[in-house]
């Protein structure tokens, strides 16, 4: 089966680092090009946390991209206090000396999608700034790309930044808004990853009896993340998030239950900024047009996560 040419859209810090280098990785993914958005921590970690990501997986020949600085409208926290300072546990600083790509990280999208219509997908681990920028460059974006994976909200559960919001979609609720309802997109979302992308004691002492450079970045980059979710969430391990994204779209088998449903996101400010609508009893008139993941085979998912860490290859156990 040939790879599936993929664009990752990242806000490169914590899980991110996984997420790309699961897909850099994977014989299923051909990653071409890397774009980054304002996110998870100051905008020029997140483009050095990714070039280092590349060195670690031996692909720095993937151009990266720096993308939108800010949201579309509002302004935002960064989350420095669950990743650590810049991003890699507050300990990694990189200063790779790699030159971004020439050119702004939309207007990449646009233009390799209209090069070569239907042969891109786009892998979406941050807030959605640059595709919906994307978009409004070229409205017929949606018929121009393969597949359209995004991790973000939250269906029907709390949030992880606000009792409604997953941070994501918080981030840039007006782009969450624009992309969710003009793409068909397959959404990971918070409630699923902190039900089955929690590794714990048992992985993370897997992880420690490893003697590979993977597993010691693992190692660092989750130290602080491990600590906030076990004080703030209540959950003893870390989530994984965008590698579980990257995981699915690798190896759709991993997916034991979806469904598809309309799903919206509230993009005005207060308690329910960043909420994502998903419209299980087909109440609303707005086109089913999602597939919301709702079940996933954690165990191989954490196999095939492990698997990389320690041989760099991810598909061994899912193959």
């Amino acid at each position: 089966m040939d790879p599936k040419r993929v664009i990752v859209d990242t806000d490169t810090a914590g899980d991110d680092t996984q997420a790309l280098l699961y897909a850099c990785l994977s014989e299923r993914l051909a990653v071409e090009a890397v774009t980054i958005v304002s996110g998870n921590v100051p905008f020029d970690y997140e483009v050095e946390n990714a070039k280092y990501t590349l060195q670690l997986a031996e692909a720095t020949e993937i151009p990266v991209y720096e993308g939108a600085r800010s949201p579309l409208v509002k302004e935002f926290d960064h989350a420095e206090y669950v990743h650590g300072e810049g991003g890699l546990g507050g300990e990694l600083f990189p200063d790779t000396g790699i030159d971004s790509a020439e050119g702004f990280g939309p207007s990449a999208i646009v233009e390799r999608a209209r090069a070569e219509p239907g042969e891109l997908s786009l892998l979406c681990i941050g807030p959605l700034t640059n595709v919906a920028l994307a978009l409004a460059e070229e409205p017929e974006l949606p018929a121009l790309v393969d597949e359209v994976w995004v991790m973000g909200g939250s269906a029907n559960h709390v949030g992880n930044v606000t009792p409604a919001a997953e941070y994501n979609f918080w981030v840039d609720p007006e782009a969450a808004r624009r992309v969710m309802e003009a793409f068909e997109t397959t959404l990971i979302d918070w409630g699923l990853c902190l039900r089955d992308s929690v590794f714990g004691d048992e992985a993370f002492e897997r992880v420690a009896a490893m003697e590979s450079e993977l597993a010691g970045f693992f190692e660092t980059i989750t130290g602080p993340v491990r600590e906030f979710t076990r004080e703030t969430q209540g959950v003893d391990g870390t989530t994984q998030p965008d590698s579980l994204t990257a995981a699915c779209m690798a190896h759709p088998d991993l997916m034991e239950e979806t469904g598809r449903y309309h799903v919206t996101v509230d993009e005005r400010e207060g308690l329910t900024r960043g909420y994502s609508a998903v419209d299980v009893e087909d109440v609303t008139d707005g086109e089913a047009r999602t597939r919301v993941v709702e079940s996933v085979d954690r165990a191989a998912f954490r196999e095939s996560l492990l698997s990389m860490l320690e041989s760099r290859d991810p598909d061994a156990p899912v193959r």
